[in-house]
């Protein structure tokens, strides 16, 4: 006959190693984590379904419109969201401002042209509260993150991630 001290004093040990694992996920995604980027709605109304990441690497950077930090970061940005056209690195801002019109003005009046989607829950899910803007998660084509890089940047830093565009085949 089993002793139900020993089971229960089993599970008890059990349960409190399995809580930290809880609360890593629920703040989002880690280095090694594999994610599926939900649907977003970009600020100039373009609708990507979930699954529109998949099989490509993306660099996906959180901002906020009022932040002076992301203000030094995001030239860099555009600068790699120009030299990622034609390769097969996706950008993707996520702007975690309140309303879409600070974020819409900002664009604007820097002319930035990288797409811009506003924190969802659905985000959030995956990658968690954001803490600390700038953030940049890499995402590998298969979902794996490769990368995530809390504050701002230098610029060659920012270039460098044009890295997980790999290498161009023959087709492109």
């Amino acid at each position: 006959m089993r002793n139900p001290k020993i089971i229960l004093a089993v599970l008890s040990v059990l349960s409190l190693a399995v809580m930290p694992l809880q609360s890593v996920s629920a703040a989002g995604a880690t280095v090694g984590d594999i994610v599926d980027i939900p649907a977003v709605q970009l600020l100039d109304g373009t609708q990507l379904p979930p699954g529109h990441f998949r099989g490509v690497p993306v660099v996906v950077e959180y901002w906020a419109s009022w932040c002076p930090f992301c203000a030094r970061q995001n030239p860099y940005v555009q600068k790699l969201y120009e030299r990622a056209k034609g390769s097969k690195l996706a950008i993707l801002t996520v702007s975690i401002d309140k309303q879409a019109a600070p974020a819409r003005e900002y664009m604007q009046k820097h002319g930035y042209t990288f797409p811009v989607a506003l924190e969802t829950s659905a985000l959030r899910d995956v990658f968690g509260k954001t803490k600390t803007i700038p953030k940049i998660i890499v995402v590998q084509p298969d979902g794996k993150v490769a990368e995530i890089i809390p504050g701002e940047m230098f610029e060659e830093d920012v270039l460098n991630l044009i890295k997980y565009a790999g290498k161009p085949t023959s087709e492109d």
